[in-house]
């Protein structure tokens, strides 16, 4: 991945937020972009250039449908994080699906599959 293309994180929940950047630098990645809510999100898909995206499906009151169309429309390879019991929309159910309490190796390996897209 080249070092101006970061991975976007969104994620509303600022302790899961901090974890994962714990695992980003425990993998020894670069430390990755992070947005809270659909909107913050959305504006750095249009103004940064992104690598990959880990999108939690549930943020606050909506969903992170949004960033995964604006990703989609834009070929930048993602995955989603839940804590659980969502149904992903047809169009995304191809999409890897990480499970809450996060694991360090399923972060690894949907960041190894993006390399490889």
């Amino acid at each position: 991945m080249p070092d101006n293309r970061r991975i976007l994180l969104v994620e509303d929940d600022v302790l899961i937020g901090m974890m994962l950047v714990d695992m980003f630098d425990a993998l020894d990645l670069p430390e990755p972009a992070q947005a809270t809510s659909n909107e913050e999100a959305l504006a750095m898909i249009a103004n940064e250039p992104i690598a990959g995206a880990l999108v939690d499906i549930n943020l606050g009151e909506e969903k992170g449908w949004p960033v995964a169309d604006a990703l989609a429309e834009r070929g930048i390879p993602f995955a989603f994080t839940t804590g659980g019991g969502d149904v992903i929309p047809p169009v995304h159910a191809h999409r890897k699906l990480i499970t809450k309490p996060f694991r360090i190796s399923d972060i690894a390996a949907a960041l190894d599959e993006f390399s490889a897209e």
